[in-house]
């Protein structure tokens, strides 16, 4: 099984990194061309509504609901069954995801005033906002059902279809940034109109491989279906419980737009950075774990699912520790090799430095949401999440309210960085209290192996950690390299990193059978 899942696993990670990498060239090719002032705040508040909905409704509570149902269809109904549910479920999502996008476009000062009120203090920027969110808003449609196409893909095993999806997006973005941007009166507009039509091509592009499982959907309106009955149940749960994150974003951008021009522009870099490493293995993981685990549970294997979700916590043991680590210490040099060039500045680095640490801090923790939750979510159970989820966005709240106001109000630089600070302490508590229900309810029970391999993994971390902590040099020597120094200083102090890390892990007693024989326990 490990095996399988490894596979699996390294797949999605491989197409996701080819569109982190994109992304990371779409960013800097931003960041050149607009820098971080307010055409970059306005874009990034009118990607960021509907980019919200859609990780909420269409990858979010619909995907946690819909998987584990189709998932229990594929192991236990004929294949002519289970494109009967598919064609009841794009009847019924295309017409809610219809009204849901006719509602936006209309009330799109309604949700610019709700998502960054600090923008009604500056007119232009306001209506900019809101003539961007009218052309960025169909988005949700076209990306919730490219969820819901990558929904069956993955449940049928075609994970690198969904994962290679987003590349798209960036390519388009780039297109627009450069060539498209010249010919609009505001440049910034041409990144809007790049949004929109990305949403189209990504929901395109699934299409042939959905016409290869003979699962192509043919929308149809679901009267008293029993599964898609059970879908909207549990959706409604859902809703909230998958988009904890999503609603910590919201709350930082809230606060943020009160904050100084290109804290939000500061937050979405540094926040791009942070889900690199997230993006790339965490998400993947999560992906690969839930169909999986969902077919055990329609299978009442209790064993394999415990083994799953173990093997994917010891993964995230090896692999997300030290990405926190060398991320939290390479912060700097990261974002100035990427970043700082054109109208991304020194000052602009620097504060996106302070924000980029704070979510360093948090990588763990947001990674372990994404492998806990799906723990409950393949059980079909959504309200234990959600009870869960409303306590961390209360705790972020408050730790905002703790954190970032008091920092701002005392005049010292870089407040928006207490934003990101409290998402990361908001993120432990979510997963600390997913855990702690998984552990009562019986659902996962530890093989035995943890604490040798905590040991380490601490181990290791801290030579690794050590030797960036010293050796990197301090930010303004990076300034003064050019791009060439930059990018050859970082790799060297990435492999280095990675070296050191992997030779003192290994020197340690782990091996990779570890991991192995939690799977197959």
């Amino acid at each position: 099984m490990s095996r399988a899942l490894f596979k699996a696993t390294s797949l999605v990670g491989g197409m996701t990194l080819i569109s982190r990498i994109l992304g990371f060239a779409r960013d800097m090719v931003l960041a050149r061309y607009f820098g971080a002032g307010t055409v970059m705040d306005a874009f990034f508040v009118a990607f960021k509504i509907p980019n919200f909905m859609r990780r909420t409704f269409g990858e979010g509570a619909f995907s946690l609901a819909f998987v584990p149902v189709i998932s229990e269809y594929k192991t236990t109904r004929q294949h002519q069954e289970v494109r009967e549910l598919a064609d009841r479920v794009a009847g019924n999502l295309g017409l809610v995801l219809l009204g849901i996008t006719a509602v936006g476009v209309i009330a799109a000062p309604v949700l610019v005033w709700i998502f960054a009120p600090g923008f009604s203090d500056d007119l232009s920027k306001y209506q900019l906002t809101v003539s961007m969110v009218r052309v960025t808003f169909p988005y949700l449609l076209f990306i919730s059902l490219t969820a819901f196409a990558g929904g069956i893909l993955n449940t049928y095993g075609r994970f690198g279809v969904p994962a290679f999806t987003p590349v798209l997006l960036n390519v388009v973005m780039i297109a627009a940034a450069v060539w498209l941007a010249p010919h609009f009166a505001n440049p910034g507009m041409a990144l809007a109109w790049g949004v929109f039509i990305a949403g189209a091509l990504q929901l395109l592009f699934q299409v042939p491989f959905l016409l290869r499982l003979k699962l192509m959907p043919r929308p149809r309106l679901a009267r008293g279906h029993e599964a898609v009955r059970r879908i909207m149940k549990l959706m409604l749960p859902a809703l909230f419980g998958s988009s904890v994150s999503q609603i910590n974003m919201v709350v930082d951008t809230l606060i943020a737009s009160f904050l100084a021009t290109g804290s939000i522009s500061w937050l979405y870099y540094s926040d791009r950075l942070m889900e690199f490493p997230l993006g790339v293995f965490s998400i993947a993981l999560g992906t690969v774990i839930l169909p999986t685990m969902a077919q055990h549970f329609a299978a009442k294997s209790d064993a394999g699912y415990s083994a799953t979700l173990d093997w994917a916590l010891r993964l995230t043991a090896v692999v997300v520790v030290p990405a926190a680590v060398g991320l939290l210490c390479l912060a700097g040099p990261v974002l100035v090799t990427l970043f700082n060039y054109g109208r991304f500045n020194a000052l602009d680095a620097r504060m996106a430095t302070a924000s980029l640490s704070a979510y360093a801090f948090g990588l763990l923790g947001f990674t372990l949401v994404k492998v806990l939750a799906p723990g409950f979510y393949a059980r079909q159970d959504t309200r234990t999440p959600v009870r869960i989820g409303v306590i961390s966005v209360i705790a972020n709240i408050v730790l905002n309210l703790l954190i970032t106001v008091p920092w701002a109000m005392s005049g010292l630089r870089a407040p928006h960085a207490g934003l990101a600070l409290a998402t990361s302490l908001a993120a432990f508590i979510n997963a600390g209290l997913l855990y702690r229900g998984l552990r009562r309810l019986g659902i996962y029970i530890p093989v035995p192996g943890w604490r040798p391999l905590v040991w380490r993994v601490v181990a290791a971390n801290l030579v690794m950690g050590t030797l960036l902590w010293l050796g990197s040099g301090r930010l303004d020597t990076w300034l003064t390299r050019n791009a060439l120094q930059r990018g050859l200083w970082l790799a060297f102090w990435i492999a280095l990193a990675m070296a050191v890390y992997f030779l003192v892990l290994f020197a340690c007693g782990f091996r990779l059978r570890h991991l192995r024989r939690a799977s197959a326990a």
